[in-house]
């Protein structure tokens, strides 16, 4: 059983607010994705072709989670909804309210270094409160190195600034919420040693392990296969969960990543990571 944490949902909304008046396929030589349902039907054949039984798609700019809503209300078994909340919107915490009432919309993601706020902020933690007064939801806090690919594709500015991106910034917030659970994508993004220490103390912190992982270069001498091996003795099985990093058509599903992760990970501990903790975290919908 392969679950997928961690799938872009590129809708239409997506590029429209990157770049108003924006033809996928001219721009980039990608399929436009047509509706968010037609979206949702192309990533579950996607999903059938690859035998991957669930995958979390993620609202890739703020206030796309009707995009993303349409599409797990169409496959409510296969795809789960996470969002993005811009915390320094006025209406951050209404579209939190709004976006996790819908069944099947399970994360709020935050990228500090995009937004640029500090995690401590007051404004954030009143974020953390919703997701937490809500039943089986969960938080994906994108932290270290922050490269939008598309967008250099197109060429558009990125002011990012990657002082927000601290993993450790997580801590009280990680124990103010104990039962809340703390998504960090691609092991810290080349903070490992920070997210390590956070998940080391934090029990309700789970990494990530999406992407290709490029950010190891910025280690010397480090490899995946020991950032798996430490991941595992530090997390433990139970708190890494693998992810694609899936984004576009028609490059589709990154079966490439899941192979070369596959062979990192222990036989005794491939279940729960590579499907098991997905499935614990978001459990399938109750008929």
């Amino acid at each position: 059983m392969i679950n997928d944490a961690h799938c872009h949902f590129f809708s239409h909304h997506f590029f429209q607010t990157l770049k108003p008046g924006m033809d996928p396929h001219a721009d980039l030589g990608w399929e436009a994705p047509g509706t968010p349902e037609e979206l949702a039907d192309r990533w579950v054949r996607e999903l059938d072709r690859n035998d991957v039984s669930r995958a979390a798609i993620i609202a890739s700019v703020p206030a796309d989670e009707d995009s993303v809503e349409a599409a797990v209300a169409r496959h409510p078994k296969r795809l789960v909804g996470f969002f993005m909340v811009d915390p320094t919107a006025p209406n951050a915490i209404d579209r939190a309210h709004g976006g996790l009432s819908v069944p099947s919309i399970r994360a709020v993601c935050l990228f500090p270094a995009m937004q640029r706020f500090s995690l401590h902020e007051e404004r954030v933690a009143r974020v953390f409160e919703v997701v937490a007064a809500t039943p089986g939801a969960a938080v994906f806090v994108h932290c270290g190195v922050l490269s939008v690919g598309v967008r250099k594709k197109l060429g558009l500015p990125s002011k990012f600034d990657m002082r927000f991106g601290n993993p450790l910034d997580l801590h009280l917030a990680a124990a103010t919420f104990p039962k809340l659970p703390f998504i960090i994508p691609h092991f810290g993004a080349g903070m490992f040693r920070e997210a390590l220490m956070l998940a080391d103390s934090c029990p309700n912190v789970y990494l990530d392990t999406s992407s290709s992982n490029g950010w190891i270069r910025y280690h010397p001498g480090l490899t995946l296969e020991t950032v798996f091996r430490q991941a595992l003795e530090v997390a433990g099985p139970d708190r890494l969960l693998f992810g694609s990093d899936s984004s576009f058509f028609p490059r589709g599903w990154v079966r490439d990543v899941y192979e070369k992760q596959s062979k990192l990970v222990p036989a005794e501990a491939a279940e729960r990571v590579f499907g098991g903790n997905f499935d614990r975290l978001f459990p399938l919908p109750i008929e």
